[in-house]
């Protein structure tokens, strides 16, 4: 190893270096692969659909656009707003990324911001992953000293037009890769492309970049609004996912050189509401994993791994009775499954993307809260 890990605290450096050791050598998804305690989030992964409903203001704001073009530009100013709770929140509050918690199967994560005027419901499968109206999930691979993570899914946001219409839009998940691994702060840059294509036909094009050896700026993205897939653009923007971005040649209506989106402290974002841990039912997330929480917040890495270890160990033995016969296979509690989702294949069809298919999870009725 030639860099140092520095950001390792002394007593984990050991553990440390198992830990790049065994990344060095592993083949296949890293998801089950033990991380040291002292990298580990006390958050579960779960939680993660909440950083969507953050901008709650920009995501209410959507339903005023009074065009189609000033809709997807109102969804893609959402989006990109959401992108640095995802991604640098982490990195901000503790000096670096850490590795959240893997849910259990049926692991759920409830709450709401202004009384229940946004919701959110998040429950984990053994399929895919987490849902959010569809699904998505992360396959992690290393290679050239860093963590590469596809996620896979996709989300599908509903909007309901004045004239009673729903005008739907397929937004797709970023690729990212996790660097700093040597010297102990691993950090998370957004790579490749995403995309938001809308039912009007308007697709909004995202390429995300990062520092190079020489020029280039951190968590970057240049962003396209075109009147299709590979058809005329409309509007171009260009800056950072967690600073300001601008509208840039080629863009309609006068707009070049305008702000679009300052995604710093410009943008309110509010944390989600969750009920007191003892108000949970067993399911959900925060009451599941209190103990090993306390622990990596407490500096407490033994008690963290006992108390993680005997609740993966425990879920571990249900699929082990499940699949011998002894136990009902799992079904989703909140969630229905939609094979081969039509909305998905419709606007997949219109963004000439990849799969052409792909199944989702809708709530169940009786599931409103």
């Amino acid at each position: 190893m030639t860099d140092e890990a520095t950001n390792v605290p002394t007593a984990q450096k050991s553990g440390w270096t198992s830990f790049l050791k065994s990344l060095a050598s592993f083949s296949g998804d890293l998801s089950g692969l033990t991380a040291p305690p002292f990298i580990l989030s006390p958050t579960s992964l779960s939680e993660f659909p909440s950083y969507w409903g953050e901008p709650k203001d920009l995501f209410a704001a959507i339903a005023d656009g009074t065009t189609p073009g000033d809709r997807q530009l109102r969804v893609t100013r959402w989006f990109l707003a959401t992108l640095s709770g995802q991604f640098t929140r982490r990195e901000k509050e503790t000096g670096s990324e850490k590795k959240p918690l893997n849910p259990f199967l049926g692991e759920q994560f409830l709450g709401d911001w202004d009384n229940g005027e946004l919701v959110l419901t998040v429950e984990q499968n053994k399929k895919k992953g987490i849902v959010w109206e569809g699904n998505c999930a992360q396959k992690t691979s290393f290679s050239a000293r860093m963590i590469s993570v596809k996620q896979v899914g996709h989300g599908l946001l509903r909007l309901k037009l004045a004239d009673g219409s729903t005008e739907t839009y397929l937004v797709t998940l970023p690729k990212l890769k996790i660097e700093g691994l040597w010297t102990g702060r691993p950090y998370v840059e957004l790579t490749e492309t995403s995309y938001i294509q809308g039912s009007h036909g308007l697709t909004t094009t995202i390429k995300y970049s990062g520092a190079g050896w020489v020029t280039g700026a951190s968590h970057s993205h240049q962003t396209t609004i075109t009147t299709g897939a590979g058809g005329p653009t409309l509007y171009t923007i260009s800056g950072t996912w967690v600073g300001e971005s601008k509208f840039i040649k080629p863009s309609k209506d006068g707009k070049e050189g305008s702000l679009f989106l300052d995604a710093g402290d410009a943008v309110t974002r509010e944390r989600i509401s969750v009920k007191p841990i003892e108000q949970q039912n067993e399911f959900e997330s925060r009451r599941a994993w209190k103990a090993v929480a306390d622990g990596i917040r407490n500096g407490d890495y033994d008690a963290a791994s006992v108390a993680k270890g005997t609740l993966e160990n425990s879920e571990r033995q249900k699929r082990k009775d499940e699949q011998a016969g002894a136990d009902e296979p799992f079904q989703l509690r909140l969630f229905d499954y939609v094979e081969n989702d039509p909305d998905y294949a419709r606007l997949a069809a219109l963004l000439k993307f990849k799969p052409e298919t792909e199944d989702s999870w809708v709530l169940k009725p009786s599931a409103g809260r």
